[in-house]
């Protein structure tokens, strides 16, 4: 018998995350921390949300996610998407697909927006220096 196994990836802003799930016995690890201890309240909440749409979707699968580059925010962000995305091609079935587009296109699809660059004269991508004229 030939195990499964699935690689995704996900993206947000400068982070990414790549997810790997094989047969095993539910445990979500990221970064080699599991779930329950990993970040601060809100960012397990942001991971969790593909868990919580479908709560059957990681019975019997162990789920390995690396996730570097970027902040806080931006990491959990790219691990939910790659977590969605390895849940739905592991279980193949159009209709979690459904559930988590209706919910939240981004947990499917990549965010590509980025930092605007700074531009010269100025503080930042907008702002400009003070100009006087006396």
């Amino acid at each position: 018998m030939v195990s499964k196994v699935v690689n995704t990836s996900g993206k947000r802003k400068t982070s990414i995350a790549r997810a790997t799930l094989k047969p095993g016995k539910g445990v979500i690890r990221i970064n080699s921390e599991q779930l329950d201890v990993y970040g601060t309240d809100l960012v397990r909440m942001k991971i969790s949300e593909p868990l919580v749409l479908y709560p059957a979707a990681v019975d019997g699968v162990d789920v390995s996610i690396d996730v570097k580059g970027g902040g806080v925010m931006g990491q959990a962000e790219a691990v939910r998407t790659a977590l969605a995305r390895g849940i739905v091609k592991w279980h193949n079935d159009p209709q979690i697909k459904d559930i988590y587009v209706a919910y939240d296109r981004a947990l499917l699809v990549n965010d590509s927006r980025q930092k605007e660059a700074k531009k010269p004269h100025g503080r930042g991508a907008r702002k400009k220096f003070q100009k006087s004229y006396r």
